[in-house]
């Protein structure tokens, strides 16, 4: 295997700039692996293609704007920086441009004033930051006291930008704010949106409720990898970033159930996969765990927990892609890319989706 077999050309038309209007009004291309048969819905059409004994599992992680525009305090260089994860006191963080920055080096926020210093360099484009008390006076009032993380986070919901794709190439709207977020997002730590379930609204949740469908939260918090390119000809090579994920008692009973009453797991999104492949035993038993997983899915994979997947299209090359190709074989999913192109259907974060069953 060859990670030049998932490549294609993508028109930069369709790669998707803006969301659909409605969430639920996306186009849904419902994809059959055992036949290789296709059709073309619209995405509010799952409600009528799932079952009473299914249960929909859904990721409840929350984007944090964790986008910063930042200056040097001393020379009023600009420095982007995405904040990734918290390290005790301190926060990861993604810095543009990094070759520069020092230990010690103090930033500025370009909006509210913040300070944030710079306290580790640890390579690979990546800073650990503090904050530095003091906001215009003092950043005790501002902050509502707490930690150092917990003042950061104070700052981001304050100062942050929505962390939209590198491949929206448009500065984020306000709209982006909400629409950038899935109507199940409860738990904030994501730098992406876990993007399959940006198009459920609270109507269709509740129509497939009401179809008997359990719909079950559970959790990974999407890092910075999601976007990260296989970049060696051998995939197997090729390591994941791992991600925090949490499987509760209570959602692993129920998908225990559900599949004893001969139910299919139908999971929203490759995040959903990795984290219900991690928890799933030798068995095919779901069982409850959290912590941080680097489960890398890829051709040939037997699959223990998921039964159907919700996903929307991904990027060529990608560990993304790799995982979808496991799931419904890489030529049914190749082909089903042409096909999707020729019809024109919109790709990656904000656009349109597939059901594989």
């Amino acid at each position: 295997m060859d990670i030049a077999d998932f490549d294609f050309q993508l028109p930069p038309d369709q790669i998707a700039q803006y969301p659909a209007p409605e969430r639920d009004r996306s186009r849904l291309l419902v994809l059959n692996r055992v036949e290789g048969s296709r059709r073309h819905l619209l995405f509010r059409d799952i409600a009528d293609i799932l079952k009473p004994d299914d249960a929909l599992v859904v990721n409840d992680t929350r984007v944090l704007p964790a986008r910063l525009r930042s200056s040097k305090s001393e020379t009023g260089g600009k420095v982007e920086l995405l904040l990734i994860r918290p390290q005790g006191d301190r926060w990861q963080a993604l810095a543009r441009p990094a070759h520069r920055l020092k230990p010690d080096t103090e930033l500025t926020l370009d909006e509210g004033g913040w300070r944030l210093r710079v306290e580790e360099v640890l390579g690979r484009g990546r800073v650990l930051v503090r904050l530095i008390p003091g906001k215009r006076g003092g950043c005790g009032t501002a902050a509502g006291g707490g930690s150092d993380g917990s003042n950061i986070l104070h700052l981001l919901e304050e100062e942050g930008e929505v962390p939209l794709p590198p491949y929206i190439r448009r500065i984020p709207e306000e709209a982006d704010k909400e629409r950038y977020q899935t109507v199940f997002a409860r738990q904030a730590g994501a730098v992406a949106a876990p993007t399959a379930g940006l198009h459920f609204t609270d109507a269709l949740i509740r129509r497939i409720r009401d179809r008997g469908v359990a719909v079950v939260p559970i959790l990974l918090h999407v890092g910075p990898g999601t976007f990260e390119p296989v970049r060696v000809a051998d995939p197997h090579r090729h390591r994941v970033e791992a991600e925090y994920y949490c499987v509760s008692d209570e959602a692993a009973a129920e998908l225990r159930a559900r599949r004893r009453a001969g139910g299919r797991i139908v999971a929203v999104g490759t995040t959903v996969v990795r984290a219900l492949e991690t928890a799933v035993d030798a068995g095919g038993q779901i069982r409850p765990g959290s912590g941080w997983t680097d489960k890398f899915i890829l051709p040939p994979y037997r699959f223990g927990a998921v039964d159907a997947l919700v996903t929307n299209f991904h990027l060529p090359c990608s560990s993304l892609l790799l995982l979808v190709a496991a799931f419904a074989g890489r030529p049914v999913i190749m082909d089903t890319y042409k096909i999707a192109l020729k019809k024109g259907y919109r790709f990656y974060s904000y656009g349109d989706a597939m059901l594989i069953q």
